[in-house]
């Protein structure tokens, strides 16, 4: 199954576990294939770099790198304007379409109040793992 994971979901996984820890174990394990764009690394990268992280700047390059050599990097051909009170938003939508995605998994509103976008559920990390029956509390490494 081919996702995009929201700036969010990524962030909240790698830093702070839970669900999105489970959907990005799934994803290292290659259960799922999690597709991700230059703008969403750009936009990890850039997030991660906030002081209130506290991360220097060789964790936030390692984070970087994992993801690339975890996901898988698509181009999107084009840029949408879907979401216009969070432009960024629409990075997510672009990766997606562009990788043919199954779902969009995130955290963010602008987001999830689309319930779908071009045939594709955008769901939270919660409703993705029970809708995917992958037990909760699975050890994620």
């Amino acid at each position: 199954m081919r996702i995009v994971c929201d700036t969010n979901i990524l962030i909240s996984g790698i830093l702070f576990g839970g669900k999105p820890r489970e959907i990005l174990y799934r994803c290292s394990s290659g259960t799922l294939v999690n597709c991700i764009s230059p703008d969403i690394l750009k936009e990890v990268e850039e997030v991660l770099l906030r002081s209130k992280f506290s991360l220097h700047e060789e964790q936030v390059y390692e984070i970087i790198q994992l993801f690339r050599n975890t996901f898988t990097l698509v181009t999107p051909e084009s840029r949408l304007s879907v979401i216009t009170t969070d432009p960024d938003d629409n990075r997510i939508l672009e990766a997606a379409h562009a990788a043919k995605a199954n779902a969009i998994i995130s955290g963010d509103t602008h987001l999830l109040d689309l319930d779908a976008w071009n045939n594709i559920p955008v769901v939270s990390a919660d409703t993705f793992l029970i809708k995917s029956h992958i037990k909760k509390g699975t050890h994620c490494g």
